[in-house]
């Protein structure tokens, strides 16, 4: 009986310890970091954004980021993954797309981490060498999507071709075309498309991402280009509620660094121009 008290008083006291010492784990967990995870999955376009974000990676690393690349063809899937929570951040779109995209589909929670830089977009022609050149009735292909479709036609007013009820009107469409001396056709189609058939066209308004991913030079191949002026500036894209966390003040620090610029300046000689100032 004596023994079975001490084997009973023995049992308690480490089951005592064994419930202190659960007990210690999880007040442990409670107290880590909310932020402590340092890893950042970013959707881009493969082109330039994706080869700019992989040319930042040391950077990132030594900011003590692990930043994850998923590369999308398309612009609708980044913006609703990120408000899904399946991306921490996009890189792939301006300001007036995603004003109109959020604005379009009710949501609320995105927000501008950081700009980063603009692709100038520009007029390509395999059948014309000068905007000059350009026939009465000729085809010109632009952008289906509200933001992109305004911004070619501005471009287009630019170049002499057409003039609008009202340049400053990032909402253009073709109806809002006021003169159209060389009565040109405009066929709209999704932009990832229009450099792998701008050929059968007269001419095409192409994005410098899709145009570079084809091998074309916007500074070289255009035969006209947008000014550097554009209110188009590409973006880092999050929710508004991770706006201050650490990883993303990091990411920042990084994607407007001096070594961003001197990446964007070296690898993409003028088609690609950094739109931050350091």
């Amino acid at each position: 009986m004596k023994n079975f008290k001490k084997l009973f008083l023995l049992g308690s006291v480490v089951l005592s310890l064994a419930l202190t010492g659960c007990g210690g784990a999880k007040k442990e967990e409670a107290e880590a970091p909310a932020d402590a995870d340092n890893k950042i999955v970013i959707g881009v376009s493969p082109t330039p954004h994706g080869e700019i974000i992989e040319g930042l990676k040391p950077e990132f690393e030594k900011e003590g980021l692990d930043v994850e690349v998923v590369n999308f063809d398309d612009y609708i899937q980044p913006n609703l993954q990120l408000e899904a929570g399946d991306l921490d951040a996009n890189y792939f779109q301006h300001k007036p797309y995603l004003d109109s995209f959020v604005e379009e589909r009710n949501i609320e929670n995105l927000d501008v981490l950081a700009y980063v830089h603009i692709e100038p977009m520009a007029l390509y022609s395999e059948k014309y060498k000068s905007v000059e050149e350009i026939e009465d009735g000729a085809e010109i292909i632009i952008p289906n999507d509200p933001s992109n479709g305004a911004r070619a036609l501005i471009l287009l007013e630019d170049a002499g071709l057409i003039k609008l009820k009202d340049k400053t009107n990032l909402n253009s469409t073709e109806k809002d075309i006021a003169e159209n001396p060389k009565n040109l056709k405009f066929t709209a189609m999704d932009a990832p498309s229009i450099a792998q058939v701008y050929k059968d066209a007269g001419a095409a308004v192409i994005n410098s991402n899709f145009a570079i991913g084809q091998g074309l030079a916007p500074t070289k191949d255009s035969i006209f280009l947008e000014s550097t002026d554009s209110p188009y500036a590409n973006l880092v894209a999050i929710r508004k509620e991770d706006a201050e966390k650490e990883k993303f003040q990091k990411f920042l620090k990084v994607i407007n660094s001096d070594a961003a610029k001197k990446l964007i300046e070296e690898k993409f000689e003028g088609a690609v121009i950094p739109a931050f100032e350091k």
